[in-house]
């Protein structure tokens, strides 16, 4: 199926693009996209990606179009070369995203990903759906901020609308002293008895939920409507970037069959394509709230690429290809844990060695490298998968290995 054939027919249908026969073009070249290509490649299907930065971790595995998210030229290419394309984050150009979706086939669209980039219309859209989200109230002022903090309660969560991730753009206010700071850290620069209305911060203040753990679904839903949700992740954050996914999540089946039917909710409701990643807080009487969503695949599900009979990235493909999604069970306990800038090295020299700590405690770790050319404090720069009888083993071996406490 070629490009001209894709054009000529109406973007709504859910077109079934067979491995083999088709190219799937890739909206950035990160490490999602790297091991969105790797998994494709095996399937069959061909790739090319659009990044800004040469020899990007998706570009050293498939051929890649170097240029600026926002070059028009450029996602006309990406168009011409792929019969299908797929997003691997959700700060898309907004007008390059509408480019594609006008002249190329992207089953993902590109509505969910105007969603899903601002905090305000991805709470609408959460509860438009019938899923519960924390309180939350727009902020664009001091004295916004100071009234809906009043009205909410303190502590509370003050974020920007949109942009910022681990723990960016953010702060966390438990005194009412710490208002005006927290709002100079959010909103840098607004003079707001200077400013005129329309320039205003776009903020969200919402109300700090005590939870008991923090859970994230991974659902995928393809072209043609079938829903499929993964095993519930626990997270565990450290300096507001994710540590460790623990799965089986350490919540009650209850809590767990729950999870998964907000996520298959959310997805369905949203008309997603493709996966989304649901971010749960579970309180603890049992409620769950949605803390923010993700319409791609996310660092959470990563547990899926060693521990699932379907990685998180076969079933993306999957769905925007429009193929039967993957059978999603959990073949082994697993505790992923990151590898930031940080842990690199450490790590890297381990490989080389007899892996006592994993012997002794029966655990088969599973090195992912994602090849990016900096390393640096807190980047993202690998992940392990720590395959195990019983998540406390892949616990005790991140503990022992005393990597994670630089």
């Amino acid at each position: 199926m070629r490009q001209e054939e894709l054009r000529a027919g109406a973007l709504d249908a859910a077109r079934t693009l067979l491995p083999g026969r088709a190219t799937i073009g890739v909206l950035g070249g990160g490490q999602l996209g790297r091991m969105m290509a790797l998994a494709g490649s095996a399937m069959g299907y061909r790739f090319v990606a659009l990044d800004p930065a040469p020899d990007a971790p998706c570009g050293q595995v498939t051929p890649q179009i170097t240029a600026a998210y926002n070059d028009r030229n450029a996602a006309r290419e990406l168009a011409q070369r792929a019969d299908v394309i797929t997003y691997e984050f959700e700060n898309v150009d907004a007008g390059v995203a509408a480019l594609l979706t006008e002249e190329s086939y992207v089953p993902q669209g590109s509505e969910l990903l105007y969603t899903t980039q601002h905090r305000l219309r991805e709470k609408a859209a959460i509860e438009a759906a019938g899923v519960p989200v924390a309180p939350y109230r727009k902020v664009g002022s001091l004295a916004e901020l100071t009234a809906a903090a009043a009205e909410l309660g303190l502590p509370c969560v003050l974020k920007t609308a949109t942009g910022g991730y681990d723990g960016k753009g953010q702060a966390v206010i438990r005194q009412p002293s710490a208002l005006e700071a927290a709002f100079r850290q959010v909103a840098p620069g607004a003079a707001e008895s200077q400013r005129a209305e329309a320039e205003a911060p776009e903020l969200v203040l919402e109300k700090f939920v005590k939870f008991k753990c923090e859970i994230s679904v991974i659902a995928a839903r393809s072209a043609s409507g079938e829903v499929k949700s993964f095993p519930p992740a626990e997270n565990i954050h450290v300096n507001n970037i994710l540590h460790l996914s623990i799965v089986p999540a350490r919540i009650s089946e209850e809590i767990r069959q729950r999870a998964c039917e907000l996520a298959e909710r959310l997805v369905s409701g949203l008309n997603a394509v493709g996966l989304l990643a649901v971010e749960m807080f579970v309180t603890e009487d049992g409620e769950l709230f949605v803390n923010e969503l993700a319409p791609r695949p996310h660092n959470s599900g990563h547990y899926t690429m060693d521990a699932c009979v379907t990685s998180q990235f076969e079933q993306h493909i999957r769905a925007i290809c429009n193929l039967p999604l993957g059978e999603t069970s959990l073949l082994t306990p697993v505790v992923m844990v990151n590898v930031l800038g940080e842990h690199l090295d450490g790590v890297i020299q381990r490989t080389g060695h007899p892996d006592e700590t994993a012997s002794h405690l029966g655990i088969a770790p599973k090195l992912h490298i994602y090849g990016k050319t900096e390393s640096k404090n807190g980047r993202k720069m690998g992940h392990i998968n720590l395959l195990c009888k019983d998540t406390g083993d892949g616990l005790s071996w991140v503990e022992q290995t005393n990597l994670w406490r630089n």
